[in-house]
């Protein structure tokens, strides 16, 4: 007889179906209150050679047990005792959206068979009209075509998220305002291994007195939602830059936007801001609870100090957030990041974090491969995802700002 599907399951011999996974026999299950249909299920595929891992439910109840394990395939009776029509197909789609299910119906209810295929099921076959090889040439092509269905479905989805992601990215990481002479480099990745877009943002403006401003930020979380709201940051901060907006107050601007955008009171946002004064050597640095700048000029490589940091947009209603300014050059270069760069492992074996100043190591042998542009931060990248032994879970944005030419 057919084993109960929460007893010993039952091995019918044979060569495995096409497209089963080579290391297993293919998985069916059969939800049939009636033994004697159940029994004649069994004896169509023992007819065949075809390896058949066998499962019997009695009820839906029974069914959604067995359908916790790995499944490939459903023989559905209709007439289930806690279940009549077509509701049990939907509440067993809902539970396994991914399984192909092959609905039985009797010789005096054909119609729901078609039905059934309209409502989702791979295919139909009538009690009394079958054997064993058009039983198991039905399994066969109702798990391709599920698995065929599921690619495509995959692939649409894929498409879609692309299609959005370019959307959004578009307003995330805008082309830079500023004139010949100040050079503006940026990256962005996505994290993860389905690389999902996040809230990573930078822009770059350069004003009518001469200023260049710059801006990296980073809201946290994944997905669009995430992304929607650094898009509005951004935005916000390019509006309040090109009005002539106080620096001073644009980070309390910035978080008044937020705050009412925001899905809920837990979303934050961490910043980090700067205005260069080419003409007067001399820079100004604002951050929320932002990773530090860092400088680069003369050989030297080092952080913005400490007393700029103020917290995270979203987190207080002062943030605190008051300008330091520093001097420099004209040949210093401002590489502004997010954390998703420092995050990961600064080797697996270690299992510690890369941090500022791992990155802070790193930077001088980065440079002295006479890469540029954006060639130099795909070296970057490479080289803290080899450190990390793997993708970086998390966002990265990287930001170059040099004005040598002015």
């Amino acid at each position: 007889m057919v084993a109960d599907a929460t007893a010993t399951r039952t091995e019918l011999p044979g060569a495995p179906l096409a497209g089963a996974a080579p290391t297993r026999s293919l998985r069916v299950l059969l939800v049939e209150d009636d033994d004697g249909d159940a029994f004649l299920v069994e004896e169509y595929l023992m007819e065949t050679a075809t390896a058949v891992e066998l499962l019997r439910a009695r009820s839906l109840a029974e069914a959604e047990v067995s359908l916790a394990g790995p499944v490939d395939c459903v023989l559905l009776d209709l007439g289930l005792p806690d279940t009549s029509g077509l509701d049990g197909l939907g509440r067993l789609l809902g539970l396994a959206p991914t399984i192909a299910v092959i609905v039985l119906t009797g010789l005096d209810d054909e119609h729901r068979g078609t039905e059934a295929v309209s409502s989702g099921a791979q295919d139909y076959l009538v009690k009394g009209a079958i054997d064993g090889q058009l039983l198991t040439r039905a399994i066969r092509y109702a798990v391709e075509r599920k698995r065929a269905d599921e690619s495509v479905r995959r692939l649409y989805a894929s498409e879609v998220r692309a299609a959005e992601n370019t959307r959004l990215e578009r307003g995330l990481l805008p082309q830079a305002l500023v004139s010949p002479g100040v050079d503006v480099v940026a990256k962005y990745r996505p994290g993860g291994a389905e690389a999902v877009l996040g809230g990573d943002f930078y822009d770059a403006v350069e004003c009518t007195d001469g200023s260049i401003f710059a801006v990296i930020g980073d809201v946290a979380g994944h997905g669009p939602d995430e992304a929607a709201l650094g898009v509005c940051l951004r935005i916000a901060w390019r509006t309040l830059i090109l009005a002539g907006a106080d620096p001073d107050t644009i980070f309390a601007s910035m978080q008044s936007m937020l705050v009412n955008e925001r899905s809920s009171d837990e979303v934050f946002a961490t910043v980090a801001m700067v205005r260069v004064r080419p003409r007067h050597g001399v820079a100004r640095f604002w951050l929320a609870g932002h990773p530090a700048p860092f400088i680069l000029e003369g050989g030297q490589i080092e952080p913005v100090p400490a007393d700029a940091t103020g917290v995270a947009l979203g987190v207080l209603d002062d943030g605190g957030w008051v300008g330091l300014d520093r001097p420099l050059g004209p040949s210093a270069r401002l590489l502004l990041y997010t954390d998703g760069l420092i995050e990961g492992f600064d080797e697996p074996a270690t299992r510690r974090r890369l941090g500022e100043g791992g990155l802070r190591d790193l930077i001088p042998g980065i440079l002295a491969s006479g890469l540029d542009g954006p060639a130099l931060f795909e070296e970057m990248l490479r080289q803290v995802t080899e450190l990390n032994g793997g993708e970086l879970i998390d966002d990265v944005a990287v930001l170059m700002l040099s004005w040598a030419g002015r």
